[in-house]
């Protein structure tokens, strides 16, 4: 007889995005290892994206519980006018932004802690409580960010005293947009006091890498486990794949302002200015959201006529372009050398060259050189960038391929026998 588990999460399909993969895969392959999920989300969710491509993993024995949420979008796109409400990290820079962009930022910053989802947390306890009194489950598991996740977890935990796994897919206090907050003394002092009580109080945490790995564990006083993004082999058929004719760079996901890679852009506009062949069958194809910044870098260095932009795809769609693509560009934030980005792991999968600008001391380097799947270039690094390109170019134009080795250990199934084994640790230990 299996054992139950109860998945706390704001991002579910119709919902789209890497965070809405992460545990729509972990649910899809838990049977496998003893465990029953049950999934309670929301059923009116404000999603910045959505993915109908991905409700093909949710078998139709899954238990999910939908829950009607009032988020304070509309509200807050008075003030802000953005058309994007994917989460605080929309939020407009202090520096560039209006009075009004300011004062929906302080209203956003002070009044909804920990996020916008905040109202979620009251009425899903209530909820939940009265639920699980009458079906009860062996563990339960919080997926954030918005962490809001994690506070109706808490709130649980200290009501029914069910054994419970905090999975982080990002930083909280150190993400790197909550500095952008205006928050009063009061807030920023709310935010760590949650925060913490959300590290130590959960039976154990997981995190997707080494950076919040350390972070953690030095606030929660004890081990917290790595639990990385990775990818599904059944997303992967590489047989109905055609290469793409162009000699294509291609991105996949948003494409933020903080990873714009200045150096790349530089080295493609010296190589056309020495006249290289690649340009006879170059495509910048960017898929998803492209920061405006990004773009304009892409028209100053003189490459626009080489630039595609795609609107954001399906999650199937999206596969098969990496599958298709000449070269698959990841960039990360320098600044952030811990962060690993859920693209890297697809990219893995779909076998093709990684061109990583970034830290090269950060884990996305670290991991593409354990499977040697592409290199890894500091922005600045122009010269070391051409002649990457070169090389690359000169596969394309000989027909031979440099692919990633694609190792197992990244497998969404692999991963989640992880997850299995942390469940049945906190079920086991807890008292």
């Amino acid at each position: 007889m299996p054992k139950k588990v109860l998945i706390i999460t704001y991002y579910w399909p119709p919902a789209g995005g890497i965070g809405v993969v992460r545990w729509v895969k972990f649910a899809k392959y838990l049977n496998q290892y003893g465990w029953e999920p049950i999934i309670f989300t929301v059923s009116n969710g404000d999603y910045p994206m959505v993915d109908s491509s991905l409700l093909k993993d949710v078998s139709s024995d899954l238990k999910i519980i939908k829950r009607p949420i009032w988020e304070p979008y509309k509200l807050y796109r008075l003030f802000s006018k953005s058309k994007n409400t994917g989460g605080l990290g929309d939020i407009k820079p202090k520096a560039n932004a209006s009075f009004i962009q300011k004062a929906g930022n302080w209203v956003r910053s002070n009044f909804f802690i920990p996020d916008a989802r905040a109202f979620w947390i009251k009425p899903s306890v209530k909820y939940l409580t009265g639920y699980l009194k009458a079906n009860p489950v062996d563990a339960m598991v919080s997926t954030g960010p918005p962490h809001s996740a994690h506070l109706i977890a808490l709130k649980i935990k200290q009501q029914l005293g069910i054994s419970w796994l905090a999975d982080f897919r990002d930083p909280w206090t150190t993400m790197d947009y909550y500095h952008e907050l205006i928050l009063t003394g009061w807030a920023d002092r709310k935010h760590h006091r949650l925060e913490l009580d959300v590290l130590t109080k959960a039976d154990a945490l997981s995190v997707v890498g080494r950076g919040m790995q350390m972070e953690f564990e030095k606030k929660r006083g004890k081990e917290v486990s790595i639990i990385t993004n990775g990818f599904d082999e059944a997303d992967f058929d590489r047989t109905s794949v055609v290469p793409d004719k162009e000699f294509s760079i291609v991105h996949t996901g948003t494409f933020f302002a903080r990873i714009n890679p200045h150096g790349l852009w530089k080295a493609l506009r010296e190589l056309r200015a020495e006249n290289h062949p690649l340009f006879s069958h170059l495509k910048l194809k960017l898929v998803g959201r492209v920061d405006p910044s990004v773009v304009q870098s892409v028209h100053e260095a003189g490459l626009g006529d080489y630039l595609e932009l795609v609107a954001y795809q399906p999650h199937e769609v999206a596969v098969k372009m990496m599958q298709q693509a000449r070269v698959l560009l990841l960039c990360v934030f320098e600044e952030k050398k811990f962060i690993v980005t859920g693209k890297l792991f697809e990219y893995l999968a779909a076998a093709n060259p990684i061109l990583c600008i970034g830290p090269l001391d950060g884990d996305a380097a670290k991991i593409i050189d354990e499977t040697k799947a592409g290199s890894t270039f500091a922005s600045a690094d122009v010269a070391g960038i051409k002649e990457e390109l070169k090389a690359l170019y000169q596969h394309f134009e000989s027909g031979t391929v440099r692919a990633a080795s694609g190792s197992s250990r990244y497998s969404h199934r692999q991963l989640t026998r992880h997850v299995a084994e942390l469940l049945n640790t906190i079920t086991s230990t807890s008292h």
